[in-house]
């Protein structure tokens, strides 16, 4: 059995340095190449986007208002007991 291979095509950018290093970086905590890296990076800002309830969540967060009791994040055991958990 065959597996399927997408079709790739080589590119090249121009990035700042200091981005590429950063990049190199977090690839290497990750224990991926660069490439798959910012392939995977790219594909998730270009194709994971929020569904509208998390959008309206979000933006609601943003304007300061916020549904429900607020999260204690001082420490793990206030953050968990706030969220309920």
């Amino acid at each position: 059995m065959e597996a399927a291979i997408p079709h790739k095509k080589a590119t090249m950018f121009r990035l700042n340095i200091d981005l590429i290093d950063r990049l190199k970086e977090l690839a290497r905590r990750e224990h991926r190449s660069l490439n798959n890296y910012v392939e995977c990076v790219l594909l998730d800002a270009a194709y994971n986007r929020p569904n509208e309830e998390t959008i309206a969540a979000i933006n609601e967060a943003r304007k300061g208002n916020y549904v429900g009791d607020p999260i204690d994040p001082t420490s793990v055991e206030t953050l968990l007991k706030s969220a309920g958990i």
